[in-house]
């Protein structure tokens, strides 16, 4: 009987080894030549799953992002604001190895979609629905009274996300190894900044 393909596991495997090779050596030397050895398949055996190097990039994001969103859903489950708002930022922010890995999948996405009308739009549906749940949480901690700052919530919600996108920019950029910026400590800060932080006097 003929081997039953499993796609979405190839999809999966060629993910991967896109990473694999960002994060070694750059966008640019991911080549669908490289991504297919990497991978260990013949030449040509991307072509059915990514006609382009352009719909392999536009997979690697909705699919860093995705696998962050999981991560969000996992550790936000049962909370609620202030604590839910900590534990999104800490799932976003490239605090380990791994998350320093999708910065650098995600920052070259972002050079692309300056030009490219398409994957602007990826980017700023995804943006979107941060946004969304970052206000959701500041809301719900603004009626429990643990956010008391005298600034509006869809600022306070900018703020964040901005300062979370700009962590993965700092991360991406970093030598390679190197994955302690801070960026726990800061994200305490702003928290701080916001009124009362639940569980502290």
């Amino acid at each position: 009987m003929p081997k039953i393909v499993d796609h979405d596991e190839r999809r999966l495997e060629l993910m991967d080894a896109t990473w694999r090779i960002i994060a070694r050596q750059g966008l640019e030397s991911a080549t669908m030549r490289e991504i297919a050895t990497e991978a260990g398949f013949a030449n040509g055996a991307l072509k059915p799953y990514f006609p382009t190097k352009d719909t392999l990039l536009e997979f690697a994001f909705s699919h860093v992002f995705n696998r962050t969103n999981r991560r969000i859903a996992e550790v936000t489950a049962g909370r609620t604001g202030l604590d839910a708002l900590r534990a999104f930022s800490l799932e976003v922010l490239p605090l380990d190895e791994e998350r320093v890995n999708e910065a650098r999948i995600v920052v070259p996405f972002w050079q692309r979609a300056i030009n490219d009308p398409r994957k602007a739009a990826i980017h700023q549906q995804s943006m979107n629905e941060w946004l969304v749940a970052i206000r959701r949480f500041l809301g719900e901690a603004r009626d429990s009274g643990d956010v008391t700052a005298a600034v509006d919530d869809s600022i306070l919600a900018g703020q964040l996300l901005n300062m979370l996108l700009g962590a993965q920019i700092e991360a991406a950029l970093a030598p390679e190894g190197e994955t302690d910026f801070g960026h726990a400590a800061q994200l305490e800060g702003y928290l701080a900044l916001l009124g009362k932080i639940p569980g502290r006097k």
